[in-house]
């Protein structure tokens, strides 16, 4: 199966590149066919809404001039009113094809809903003629602004004519909107609006009729250069001028519906493109599509049957390395822990591939190596031993012998600062015969300091204190009487010292290390606590993992030489040792001695005289 999947990526990719090549081509088809939808159910509408609110806003500011009445603004509402629920109606069934077009067609929606209130306002006389303008012209725009949301394409030049258009069509809005603030004599306010509308318009009709390709430049280009659209360029000069030209209402309604003919016939034709293009890019990306196909089938056919034909040989091979892997190595390493020969099981794999033969071959050889290794580190680890074991044991002999003279040394010292040197050189011989017991544990034998008594927990940690360079920061506070076997004692002495010195070495200088101890429901507890930086919480899980089970000693692994000892001793008596977070940032040891370790305080009744064990300090 994995060779199957192996051979099934490719295939997968040229599957997906298929698909997002087909549907990319498509998609841009399909886009192309519902620019027509889009035409239909939103531009025409919006059009059509557009001319029926320019005709309200024109007879509303007519009605506050006092030249039309109330019924003919009554029958313009009812068709603005008309148009307005003709637009919704279609425009519900194509706003959800975008977010981008959702979006502008609901701000469409809210400004219609500011109809009725803007009718309020003038049916009550609250609303001027340039307020009334200003508030039609706010509906109008956000209409355009849909407009230009619905007429992006992927076909860059229907889109830029298409965008084109739109800017002719703005164009006539703004001829309209001069209509209906000239109307008749103008406020000096009404007449700068005029002026900057005016300017605006004939900006956007010189910049888009340049840019409109011959087919639809002819049209406008012909009622620009008509001598209605000059009569009417030459009152809006007069307007501007402060006078008012007769005939201003009537010229400019019969420009304004030229104009309108004529966007519409060109938005007409621009829809009309958009349609050929898109079958043309349909009609390529089936071709395409159907070519690729064939080719992703007859790819699979073939790659599923060479793939099928070199599983089976290399299933065999599989099976055969398994069973070496599996069965016969195992069972060759384990020989070799015993210290017994072995035989080395030979790899055997029937293929009529040669290159699956060398392969078997290969793998042969590479069992003759790793079991040739694995009697070399077996050496080695034992040699290792022997050598740790050697000069630990001669260490010891060494340091005991020196620890008696530097007792001796001691009663005969009279001198304070030959004594406190004594005692100093006699604190460095115990920390060496800690680091040589050290070595004897990572040989993985058994040190041979042990007490044939039980010694008071007290002072067991105290004992530990003591074996530690900085013990002056080493706070040992009370604790019950409990009292420790002897024959774990010297181990557990190590084992508290080597956590108490990795506490001492982690935290700043300045810093105590408390040592505490309590009885337990299953034993008694040593709590190493210091205040350094602390652990994360990966290495604390780390950690405790490796101290949990302790792994094979690594002599490339150093570092950790510290806890590799205190696992050992953990492990050799049940002991549990786990690392956590301190209140105070650093790290808390917690030491778990078993039960059967532990015994109770000893009677004072019976108590013997026993000689404390012995604390360096330096006073």
């Amino acid at each position: 199966m994995k060779i199957i999947g192996l051979l099934l990526v490719p295939l997968t990719s040229m599957v997906v590149l298929w698909g997002v090549i087909t549907a990319v081509t498509a998609t841009e088809g399909l886009e192309l066919r519902e620019y027509k939808t889009l035409w239909t159910n939103l531009r025409f509408p919006a059009y059509k809404l557009i001319s029926e609110i320019q005709n309200e806003r024109l007879v509303s500011a007519k009605l506050l001039r006092h030249t039309t009445g109330t019924a003919t603004v009554a029958a313009q509402r009812t068709r603005t009113d008309t148009a307005r629920d003709s637009f919704r109606d279609l425009s519900s069934t194509s706003k959800d094809r975008s977010e981008e077009i959702r979006t502008q067609v609901d701000a469409v929606y809210t400004q219609l809903d500011r109809l009725d209130a803007i009718r309020g306002e003038i049916d009550t006389g609250l609303s001027d003629r340039l307020h009334t303008v200003e508030a039609y012209n706010a509906i109008i725009d956000t209409l355009f602004g849909l407009h230009r949301r619905v007429a992006l394409i992927d076909d860059i030049p229907i889109y830029e004519q298409s965008r084109v258009v739109i800017d002719m069509s703005y164009a006539r809005e703004l001829l309209t909107r001069e209509q209906a603030i000239a109307l008749g004599p103008v406020t000096a306010a009404e007449r700068r609006l005029f002026t900057e509308i005016a300017g605006n318009r004939r900006f956007l009709v010189d910049q888009s009729l340049a840019e409109l390709d011959p087919a639809l430049r002819d049209a406008n280009a012909a009622l620009i250069a008509s001598p209605a659209y000059q009569r009417m360029r030459m009152m809006e000069e007069q307007i501007i001028a402060g006078g008012m030209p007769k005939g201003w209402a009537d010229a400019t309604e019969g420009l304004a519906k030229s104009f309108n003919k004529t966007q519409m016939q060109a938005s007409t034709m621009l829809n009309a493109r958009a349609e050929p293009v898109a079958d043309e890019v349909l009609n390529r990306a089936f071709m395409l599509a159907g070519t690729c196909l064939a080719l992703v089938v007859v790819s699979i056919a073939f790659s599923l049957r060479m793939g099928d034909r070199l599983s089976r040989e290399l299933g065999s091979l599989r099976l055969a390395a398994l069973e070496v892997a599996q069965e016969r190595l195992p069972h060759v390493v384990a020989k070799l822990r015993k210290g017994e020969k072995v035989d080395l099981p030979e790899l055997s794999v029937p293929s009529t591939t040669a290159e699956i033969d060398d392969v078997g071959q290969a793998f042969s050889t590479v069992q003759q190596t790793a079991v040739e290794a694995a009697v070399g580190q077996a050496q080695l680890s034992e040699g290792v031993g022997h050598v740790f074991r050697n000069l630990a044991r001669r260490s010891q002999t060494l340091l005991h012998r020196q620890r008696i003279q530097l007792e001796d040394m001691q009663h005969r010292a009279t001198d304070p600062d030959a004594l406190e040197d004594l005692f100093k050189l006699d604190h460095l011989t115990t920390r060496m015969r800690r680091h040589a017991e050290g070595l004897i544990i990572l040989s993985g034998a058994t040190p041979g300091r042990g007490w044939s008594r039980p010694v008071p927990l007290l002072d067991v940690a105290r004992g530990a204190a003591a074996e530690v360079e900085d013990y002056q920061r080493v706070t040992v506070e009370p604790m019950p009487a409990n009292r420790l076997d002897g024959p774990v004692v010297g181990d557990v002495i190590h084992l508290i010292a080597e956590l108490i010195e990795n506490a001492t070495v982690y935290s700043p200088a300045h810093t105590s290390v408390i040592v505490r101890g309590e009885k337990a429901a299953r034993g008694f507890v040593f709590e190493v606590e210091d205040r350094g930086l602390g652990m994360s919480a990966e290495e604390l899980a780390e950690l405790n993992e490796r101290l949990a089970s302790p792994p094979e000693f690594d002599l490339a692994d150093s570092d950790r030489l510290g806890l590799f000892v205190v696992s050992r001793l953990a492990a050799r008596h049940d002991i549990r040792v786990t690392l956590r977070g301190s209140p105070y940032g650093g790290t808390t040891a917690i030491v778990l001695i078993p039960e059967e370790h532990v015994a109770e305080p000893e009677d004072p009744v019976r108590q013997e005289p026993v000689r404390p064990m012995r604390v360096v300090r330096s006073e």
